[in-house]
């Protein structure tokens, strides 16, 4: 072979070489942009080129910087999982009920099937900071609910109208209403993803529940979400899981009260910035508490501003302000030195409440205005299941529908169904934050 042949020969070796290199590093990245590797399902693969656009978004990278379960951390330390991990999640678990009602033979185009995916993708794009501890804190009278819905329409004409269908799902405004029973209804994908995330990372194992198999289980009738008979036991165990965890967890008096505390430190920072001069936290949240902007389109675009570091900040940078209710309510949370929480089964009388404000008024020096900040009580509760809310229903063998409360055996289910209520009495431990 001539020497020309040898370095043509060489030069077509080296190309070919460097071509399996690069086919390699894109075969590589394009696994590694389509996986996302879960503690709960292993890798989750992103399903279609769209759903990827959409998870690239600034809306949904925002909820990486935001808790998905607020302040529990004080009390289960390993709950800093963020609503982005929840939100590929609820996705992930879509594509399994797509993918086994299809089996079952239900009809399902590809353009259902995406929208389905970014509907649950999208469900929680409206949570705020701390998600739902500042749900009516920042944007009085706003659902995290209507904030996503006004933030998918923004989406939308950015997008050329490709989420139109899932607006329409996401608003139960599809003809095939059991796509929206998969979004939101009592046994919905963003509860099976929730309930078993949280249980994992809380350590709290009530929680633990089989959501492949009540997926599995799903089926549809008369484009309604049904679920198959031999279902029952494992929905049983679902909706007590979910009560469960909710007076364990959820609602657990001592992240209780930081949230609580946390929800009027914005209330007291919100009142002076419109008496006082005061200049505190991040633009972002400065803007949103900007009074001359009133428009709620305004006033959701500064939302989206603003995640759990907004929160920190100005936290960290009121600890040592002027305003000692602020400077106090601040210190609380960051020492976790928070109020002691009284957990009763029946309301706080307003006698014994104006008693504990009168005390300690006296003892802090605190005016009766400003002693809510400090001395409240109040009411949390739990529904475990809603019979007037498109209630459970099960498939027979042979095609009969029937409800849920009249096949279950659980024999304590009244008490499931019902409003379940606790009263709470919040005042200090100590004095050292008000000397």
């Amino acid at each position: 072979m001539c020497a020309s042949n040898k370095s043509i020969s060489s030069s077509i070796h080296k190309t070919s070489i460097g071509c399996i290199y690069v086919s390699l590093y894109v075969i590589f990245f394009k696994v590694k942009l389509t996986q996302y590797n879960d503690p709960i399902y292993g890798f989750i693969t992103i399903p279609t080129p769209f759903i990827g656009k959409l998870i690239n978004h600034p809306y949904v990278q925002r909820l990486r910087r935001i808790k998905q379960m607020g302040l529990s951390f004080l009390v289960f330390t390993a709950t800093e999982h963020t609503r982005f991990q929840h939100a590929l999640g609820a996705m992930h678990l879509a594509t399994k009920a797509v993918a086994s009602l299809r089996k079952q033979g239900i009809q399902i185009n590809d353009s259902e099937a995406e929208a389905l995916y970014a509907a649950l993708l999208l469900h929680d794009i409206g949570h705020g900071p701390f998600s739902h501890a500042l749900e009516h804190a920042l944007l009085p009278d706003t659902a995290h609910e209507k904030i996503s819905l006004a933030l998918m329409h923004d989406m939308n004409r950015e997008f050329d109208g490709k989420l139109h269908l899932t607006i329409k799902m996401f608003t139960n405004n599809y003809s095939r209403g059991f796509f929206n029973q998969l979004i939101s209804s009592q046994i919905d994908l963003d509860r099976l993803d929730y309930l078993k995330r949280d249980s994992f990372y809380s350590g709290v194992t009530d929680g633990n529940i089989n959501s492949e198999r009540l997926i599995s289980m799903m089926t549809v009738k008369d484009d309604n979400l049904v679920f198959f008979t031999k279902a029952i036991h494992s929905i049983e165990k679902f909706l007590l899981a979910r009560r469960m965890m909710y007076w364990s967890v959820y609602l657990h008096k001592t992240s209780f009260v930081a949230e609580e505390l946390l929800i009027r430190f914005l209330k007291r920072f919100d009142y002076l910035k419109k008496t006082t001069k005061i200049s505190l936290g991040t633009n972002a949240l400065a803007d949103l508490t900007n009074k001359k902007k009133t428009k709620l389109v305004d006033k959701i675009h500064q939302f989206t501003q603003l995640d759990d570091n907004d929160i920190w900040v100005t936290l960290k940078s009121a600890s040592n302000g002027k305003d000692t209710i602020l400077s106090s309510l601040a210190n609380m949370i960051l020492n976790r030195d928070l109020l002691k929480i009284q957990i009763l089964n029946k309301p706080i009388s307003k006698i014994k409440l104006e008693s504990k404000q009168q005390f300690f008024m006296n003892k802090l020096g605190l005016s009766e205005k400003n002693i809510n900040y400090f001395v409240f009580s109040g009411s949390l509760g739990i529904q475990g299941y809603n019979l007037d809310d498109r209630p459970i229903k099960l498939c027979s063998l042979d095609g009969e529908l029937i409800l849920f409360e009249d096949f279950s055996e659980i024999a304590h289910f009244p008490i499931l169904a019902r409003k379940d209520y606790k009263y709470f009495l919040a005042y200090p431990k100590q004095d050292r934050y008000f000397s």
